[in-house]
């Protein structure tokens, strides 16, 4: 499996992210393009080598003109300004997605609902480039697993839209939770909001760099230049071995006291807490009462977020882990061109071989609906355009 490793001994920021991307070989003009179906304007994005101590990396700068809007704006107004872009929709929803995360953090630091919230430096056009463009790049990237080390957050106190806050700040910490962090010291916010939102949302587990036979790596820069430390980020990418294995964790609970409309909510945040797979099954508990069990498949660094929802948001007052090894096929995310335009298909191969093509059921289910036509047909279609694409057909 190809694996992504964020060694993150100097934090995570989303320009560090954007300057590792581009050091690793993902190229700025593929995340001008994608940026540029957005509609933003008065910004450029630029790239330059520099370095932090004596090593070198690719700083990331958003250069705003005097016609640039640096408005706050909410959730909503985010959500729409993606929506209506023309970006893939896997990058329309990962970019919601950790959207959605910085939110929620912002809201339950100030007590208030998200869709009171309004994003200052995140909803400025520096933050949405560099949350878009790094899921862009990720996804350029092309990797089956996303692993990183322990977080360095740095400490002291930052200024911004808020004041002067503690490092990390609170919305900072809202977003570590689960997340293995430390300071080492430095007196500086080396892991932002936006950084912690997006690993979050990309590592399946924070720990020791794994075996892998190296390929490649990226470093990132910083804006601090820090005396006696590399202010980088360093992105390792390689191939682990034992073909895809790796740990994840089952998390389960049986229900037999709860309103039945609630599952359905409670689904979506299990989700949205960055759960891999949620099935409810039918059981019958002791004294014969008819039950739920709720199940629940995470990474391990997920688990806590989705102990948390379950149990405050169930009627359970327990539950209970299992740690199981899993051997998955390398995934690979395509655009195919077919006769209604391009759809995304996934794509699982083992030892280079494909062995399964899976068009996206949501890009089916939409064509579907406006064509007037059965799905079945259109899946069907999709399917061929795409094996056709795999044998290097046109």
């Amino acid at each position: 499996m190809k694996v992504a490793y964020f060694d993150c001994h100097s934090g995570i920021s989303g320009d560090m992210i954007l300057g590792a991307l581009l050091d690793t070989g993902v190229k700025l003009q593929t995340i001008r393009k994608g940026l540029a179906s957005l509609g933003l304007k008065g910004y450029e994005l630029k790239s330059r080598r520099v370095k932090r101590g004596l090593f070198g990396g690719t700083k990331v700068d958003v250069v705003l003109s005097s016609k640039a809007h640096t408005h706050s704006r909410t959730f909503t107004s985010i959500e729409r300004l993606l929506k209506r872009s023309k970006l893939p929709k896997s990058v329309i929803e990962d970019s919601i997605e950790i959207f959605l995360r910085l939110g929620k953090a912002e809201a339950k630091v100030h007590r208030t609902q998200i869709d009171k919230v309004h994003f200052h430096e995140v909803g400025a056009i520096d933050s949405i480039v560099d949350i878009v463009g790094g899921v862009i790049g990720m996804q350029e990237l092309n990797v089956g697993q996303v692993l990183a080390s322990p977080l360095n957050t740095g400490e002291g106190t930052v200024e911004c839209e808020h004041g002067v806050l503690p490092v990390p700040a609170p919305a900072t910490l809202e977003l570590l939770k689960g997340i293995p962090c430390y300071s080492s010291g430095i007196p500086y916010e080396l892991t932002t909001p936006t950084g912690a939102a997006m690993i979050g949302f990309w590592a399946e587990a924070f720990q020791s760099m794994p075996l892998m036979k190296i390929q490649k790596s990226g470093y990132g820069a910083g804006s601090h230049v820090i005396e006696k430390h590399p202010n980088l980020l360093r992105i390792i990418v390689g191939e682990a071995e034992g073909k895809g294995d790796h740990k994840i964790v089952l998390v389960e609970t049986n229900i037999d006291d709860m309103n039945p409309e609630f599952y359905d909510h409670i689904m979506e945040q299990l989700f949205s807490a960055g759960a891999l797979d949620v099935f409810y099954t039918s059981v019958m508990m002791k004294k014969n009462r008819p039950a739920v069990k709720v199940s629940v498949l995470v990474s391990p660094a997920k688990r806590e977020a989705v102990s948390h929802i379950l149990l405050t948001e169930t009627s359970t007052f327990g539950i209970r882990f299992t740690e199981m090894d899993r051997i998955i096929l390398d995934r690979q995310h395509l655009e195919v061109q077919t006769p209604y335009g391009k759809v995304a298909v996934k794509v699982g191969s083992l030892d280079g071989q494909v062995m399964h093509v899976s068009p996206e059921y949501e890009n089916c289910k939409q064509i579907a609906r406006k064509k007037k036509i059965p799905i079945k047909t259109v899946y069907d279609t999709v399917l061929k355009s795409a094996e056709k694409k795999l044998k290097g057909g046109n």
